[in-house]
């Protein structure tokens, strides 16, 4: 007899059959990943695949239903007619929803069916289901041979050895982790083994010569006693199927169920032999992991999978004459910042109560999907206008602009949607998601709580913010950038006092570059962090070589980014930066916005008081915009205030900007902290500041930003004389 080994090493052979070449190689790839070892052979014509397989054992045999010369029910049809192809396993796969060609593949013998497009995971989960079937009916078919030779021997030679050889037939099957049973051609029960009566709650010996349907019920009386007729009448074994069976506690179970003829010496049908495998547990766990595979486990929401496999539904029947439909790409406003107050639980159950009212908001024959993060999409199908998609994203931006309320506070959400329409603006999953993913930015660009449609002009913005980002990357590799310094210019003594380094961008093939077009989008990309190292490293560099030369001993101030702060080990990057250039930590300035003291109080204090302790400056940039407030200054370790260009440039035409400018000085001044004027253009402004007894003024009054060259000559000049009246002379 051979061993299990042995039988699943022999039925290893898969056959695929599809006149596509492409199913063919995307269904042999499934079929060969499901174990080692497995011979998958693939055929184009049904007439190549029944002369392959007429000398030939499968485990298994795949084909398509649609085919020239030969459907797939003729092609199963003369598949069983074959003396190994009886009972081979067949999965067949149709586009055809209609019942109708189903059951001419039924009756032909198919075993199984999937439908177009075929799921990949569904497939791999009913081959191997076949596959592991179609192995445990050949060994039992060969342990029943065998016992059945065995018995055959034993009439011959004593009574006492057949009846031998039947217990040990029945122990063996009664050990077998199936439900077993034998019916004569009269439907009376032979033979039923203990996992079975033990399953209905049977006494095994009194079931013996009763009708085999007093062990389900009438329930399945007709179609158990149609089936056994079946297998008598054609001598063959039917195709595997599932079936659901209720045992003696009521519980329902799925089994996997084969019935097979059995023969006497004569090889005449004497009876019909039912095998039936329980896979309960193997489907609950197939179909929960089929569902985490295609859902959110946050709010149960579809994920990005299950809507692609949706859309891509939706394009393959758009020939059948569906409608078209639209995609909505929506994103949460400032919901990080939420998320960061309120915590991540909290923030976790925003999303879940976000989800439910845009389920609630959408039809029936919508779906609401959850793509990560604060992103979801909404396929809204059918659709006869884009005037429909429009009324929808309106319902949707006003059911979330109503709080939400959490453990007694009120939140308030708004959002922005962007929209794709099929088929004006994609004919592809991907695409469809991308326009939709570009109008949604577009949208966030015109303000909260906004939608806007695709129009082709995204594509070209967005493949000029791409050409951007790789001739960013590529400048930094290349060393393209380079640094301008400009003067800080001391109102008291008329020299230089310090200098601001300001990154400047020679495009290739555009040249330059203001710094509020390519930063936003170097932060965005994370390529700040490793241009703030570089600008630190040269800023060191160039001012310990001024002073090697004998020039004036300056003090010079470089921008740091929060991202910079967040993403970045900033005390270590400065440290690197002053070991490697030599310069003295006195004459570094880090210049901080005040969004940084805003990420994280403790974190930011620890690391400004670390830099403070070494002997950098620092200096609040841009003070008097944004969240101004003079209790930073209190909190914060600063050395030094600059005051923005707003309040200088109308500084003697705006008596409000004057009284501001002069309580800003004062308030520096009382806290011990130095004064720097930005954006200084004028005498007029100059001789202003000089009266309220700013520290430094920064403009174009004193100097533009110069590269290093320039820059060091002016300090060359400034060693001698003042420069108020160089400059400016």
């Amino acid at each position: 007899m051979a061993s299990v080994k042995e039988v699943y090493r022999a039925m290893s052979l898969i056959v695929i059959l599809d006149d596509r070449a492409t199913n063919r190689t995307i269904f042999a790839q499934l079929a060969a990943s499901l174990e080692p070892g497995l011979d998958v052979r693939t055929f184009g014509a049904p007439d190549e695949a029944l002369a392959f397989l007429a000398d030939r054992n499968p485990a298994l045999v795949i084909t398509d239903y649609k085919m020239p010369v030969m459907d797939g029910a003729e092609f199963t049809r003369r598949l069983r007619a074959i003396p190994n192809g009886a009972d081979v396993p067949v999965i067949v796969i149709t586009a055809y929803e209609d019942r109708s060609f189903r059951l001419r593949a039924l009756e032909a013998g198919a075993t199984d069916f999937l439908l177009y497009p075929v799921d990949h995971q569904e497939f791999l989960v009913r081959a191997r289901n076949l596959l592991t079937l179609g192995r445990q009916q050949q060994i039992i078919k060969r342990r029943t041979e065998l016992l059945e030779r065995e018995l055959e021997e034993s009439e011959r030679t004593r009574q006492v050895e057949i009846r031998s050889s039947r217990e040990r037939l029945a122990q063996v099957i009664d050990t077998m982790p199936a439900m077993i049973s034998a019916v004569d051609t009269e439907g009376r029960l032979e033979f039923i083994n203990a996992y079975q009566a033990a399953f209905l709650g049977l006494d095994a010996r009194e079931c013996i010569g009763q009708d085999a349907t007093c062990m389900f019920g009438s329930q399945h009386r007709e179609r158990m006693v149609s089936l056994d007729r079946m297998v008598i009448e054609s001598g063959r074994a039917l195709p595997s199927y599932e079936e659901e069976i209720v045992d003696r506690k009521g519980n329902t179970h799925v089994f996997l169920t084969t019935k097979s003829p059995l023969f006497d010496k004569d090889h005449r049908v004497v009876g019909v032999l039912t095998t039936a495998l329980d896979i309960t547990e193997r489907k609950q766990a197939e179909s929960r992991l089929r569902y985490l595979a295609h859902h959110d486990p946050l709010t149960d929401l579809p994920n990005r999978v299950l809507l692609g496999k949706r859309m891509e539904r939706k394009l393959a029947r758009r020939r059948y004459g569906d409608h078209q439909f639209a995609l909505h790409f929506l994103d949460l406003d400032r919901f990080k910042g939420v998320n960061d107050v309120l915590g991540h639980h909290s923030g976790d159950q925003l999303l879940q109560a976000v989800a439910k009212r845009l389920r609630e908001t959408v039809r029936e024959t919508d779906l609401v999907a959850r793509l990560g993060g604060d992103e979801f999409a909404i396929l809204q199908s059918p659709i006869s206008t884009a005037e429909e998609a429009a009324a929808l994203a309106q319902k949707v931006l006003d059911a979330l602009s109503e709080p939400f309320v959490f453990h007694g506070h009120q939140i308030e959400l708004s959002a922005c949607i962007g929209i794709t329409l099929y088929p004006s603006d994609g004919q592809d999953v991907e695409e469809l998601l991308r326009n939709a993913d570009l109008a949604m930015y577009r949208a966030k660009d015109e303000g909260s709580g906004t939608y806007q449609f695709f129009v082709d002009d995204m594509n070209r913005r967005a493949f000029e913010t791409a050409r951007l980002e790789s001739d960013l990357r590529s400048s930094f590799a290349n060393k393209h950038f380079r640094l301008h310094y400009q003067p800080q210019l001391c109102l008291r003594s008329g020299k230089i006092a310090g200098a601001e380094a300001l990154l400047r961008w020679n495009r290739p093939g555009i040249g330059e570059v203001p710094p509020s077009e390519f930063l936003p989008l170097a932060e965005e990309i994370g390529l700040i962090a490793s241009l703030s190292s570089w600008v630190l490293q040269e800023v060191c560099t160039t001012a310990a070589r001024w002073q090697s030369l004998g020039l004036r001993t300056i003090r010079c101030a470089v921008n740091l980014s929060p991202i910079t702060f967040r993403r970045q080990d900033v005390y270590a990057m400065v440290v690197s930066a002053l070991e490697h250039s030599g310069l003295d930590p006195a004459w570094l300035e880090l210049e901080l916005t005040e969004s940084i003291l805003l990420e994280n109080n403790d974190d930011v204090k620890a690391t400004l008081r670390a830099l403070q302790a070494l002997g950098v400056g620092l200096a609040l940039d841009d003070f008097g915009t944004g969240y101004s407030s003079l209790s930073y200054v209190k909190n914060f370790p600063v050395d030094r205030i600059k005051i923005d260009q707003s309040f200088i440039r109308d500084l003697k035409t705006d008596p409000s900007n004057t009284t501001i400018v002069r309580a800003i000085i004062n308030l520096s001044h009382g806290l011990n902290l130095g004064v720097v004027a930005e954006g200084v253009e004028t005498m007029e402004q100059c001789t202003q500041l000089a009266a309220d007894g700013c520290d430094l003024i920064q403009g174009y009054y004193v100097s533009p930003p110069l590269p290093a060259e320039d820059f060091g000559r002016l300090l060359e000049l400034d060693t001698t004389e003042p420069l108020a009246g160089i400059v400016r002379a």
